[in-house]
């Protein structure tokens, strides 16, 4: 489907294709966005390509009592090497997250259009984000879209190594305490089925996610 910017609307995920795509175009206003992210859709797409938005069939997630902390993270959280703080500067980490190199990617899907929309978002308290600091220099976070029950994580860098797993698993602890249902991370990756995230159906993350809506 071909969104238009003046209409605020999304079809049901059923309608979604088998790519996962389930419209495009529109724009990255913060109520579309909003409204995308409590349907369980997200934008994903490539700088100077029409806007994507994507609803696919499995979604990885994070069910916090399935988090793998391994006794080396387990010696680096223990040993206070960094210092974690929330939502302290939200615009350096998702800079970070767009110019940091990665392993067996050309570029970035984060373009600035991007930035400057999920900066509103932040403004209005839905983005949110995790620094990670040493020697007071940020080296690792990660942000994402926070629905006050499940968090959307979008990106996450590191400058050091571990940095961020520290961030990852902080977080995790953070929402479990705060009651969280889960942590969505979108697509698989092997990082994060390393720290135990797997795939689940998209009717079951749609059940889940609209339990509170």
């Amino acid at each position: 489907m071909h969104l238009i910017s003046d209409a605020l609307y999304f079809p049901p995920v059923s309608e979604t294709s088998s790519e996962g795509i389930i419209a495009v175009g529109g724009d990255l206003a913060p109520e579309r966005l909003l409204l995308a992210y409590k349907n369980g859709i997200f934008p994903w797409f490539n700088p100077g390509e029409p806007i994507l938005w994507w609803a696919p069939n499995s979604r990885m997630v994070l069910f916090f009592e399935d988090l793998i902390v391994s006794k080396r993270m387990r010696s680096i959280l223990n040993r206070n090497i960094f210092k974690v703080t929330f939502n302290k500067n939200f615009k350096a980490v998702i800079s970070n997250c767009r110019s940091i190199d990665r392993e067996g990617q050309n570029g970035t899907w984060i373009s600035q259009e991007m930035v400057e929309a999920y900066c509103k978002l932040n403004e209005l308290g839905i983005a949110k984000s995790v620094e990670v600091w040493q020697d007071e220099q940020l080296v690792g976070g990660l942000y994402g879209i926070d629905l006050g029950f499940i968090f959307c994580g979008e990106s996450m860098f590191s400058k050091v190594s571990n940095a961020s797993k520290v961030a990852f698993i902080t977080l995790v602890n953070q929402l479990k305490n705060d009651n969280y249902k889960l942590l969505d991370c979108q697509v698989y990756n092997e990082h994060l089925e390393s720290l135990g995230c797997k795939e689940i159906d998209r009717e079951e993350f749609m059940k889940i996610l609209n339990e509170d809506s």
